[in-house]
């Protein structure tokens, strides 16, 4: 049987694991796009052609969207662990397991929003591109 110490200590482990993927979703989201939108444009200028530029666009579009989306639920569920809104005194001077959790949320939600600006401009070339070459 599991001593309430034991049980808290497991939770707070559980709240840090969530936090630690929330900050790297956003930028590991970022890099998986970053890959895909290149590796799409490489392979269709050097085996199909400028014919297909607008399927490529088409594609960049639906993939960024989705990215951008999925970034913005990581930010959400960043800024909602961060409490800011109900907890104006930001100040982590405390090694307390609150003040840890709320750290964490702070640097996601920031990490998320440095990806979905990263991943806006991943995107932007697709707008202008006129040709491959």
């Amino acid at each position: 049987m599991n001593s309430p110490q034991q049980d808290e200590e497991r939770r707070t482990f559980r709240e840090e694991a969530s936090s630690l993927w929330l900050i790297t979703l956003g930028p590991a989201l970022w890099a998986v796009h970053f890959t895909v939108v290149y590796a799409a444009t490489a392979v269709v200028c050097a085996k199909l052609g400028t014919a297909y530029l607008p399927y490529l666009r088409l594609g960049i579009a639906a993939l960024t969207l989705i990215a951008v989306g999925a970034i913005a639920v990581i930010a959400w569920r960043s800024w909602r662990q961060w409490n800011y809104m109900t907890n104006q005194e930001y100040s982590h001077g405390q090694p307390t397991g609150e003040h840890r959790h709320e750290f964490l949320g702070h640097a996601a939600f920031l990490l998320a929003v440095l990806a979905a600006i990263a991943t806006l401009y991943t995107a932007l070339p697709a707008v202008f591109i006129a040709g491959c070459g």
